[in-house]
This record gives structure tokens, sequence and C-alpha cells, in this order.
């Protein structure tokens, strides 16, 4: 698939070899945006303790990932708490 026909939501792995950050290299990122050189998207952290961990978030060169597929679900926003 080439960069152009990627769009938001979709999932890449990022290349082993990534020169952006190499501790995310292997892993797999949810595209929120798309830029002119790729993309920008993020990697979910696991979180402790029955808590959902928060996203790591990282801009990519088109030559750092490639497509997978289309993410089936993203993380959503805490529901807000009711105060009654």
């Amino acid at each position: 698939m080439s960069a152009g026909e990627i769009a938001v939501g979709d999932v890449v792995q990022i290349s082993p070899d990534c020169q952006t950050n190499p501790m995310f290299g292997a892993c797999m990122l949810t595209v929120t945006e798309l830029k002119s050189f790729g993309v920008m998207g993020f990697v979910q952290a696991l979180g402790e303790n029955g808590e959902r961990g928060g996203q790591a978030y990282i801009r990519l060169r088109r030559d750092e990932y490639e497509y997978v597929g289309k993410a089936a679900w993203t993380p959503q926003d805490e529901p807000e708490a009711d105060n009654d």
C-alpha cells in the first residue's frame, strides 16, 4: 500500500531500524494524522494496577513504517465521573 493510501485509523508497524526513536522499533502504531513527510500516531502503553496506560506519540517518515491494516478498536477517553 502506498503512503498516499494510508488513512487515519490505520495500523502501521514501525521499522526495527527506526531512526526517529529506536525504542519504538517493531511496535504497532495507530495513525492519528497524515503528514507531508509520513504519519503521526501512537503506540498504546500497557499500564499497571488495572489502569490503562497512556499513548506514546511519534512522527514517522514514510521509510520508517509498513502498512498492517485497519484498527478494529482505538482507545476512547474515560467516561466522566457522575458527580450526583
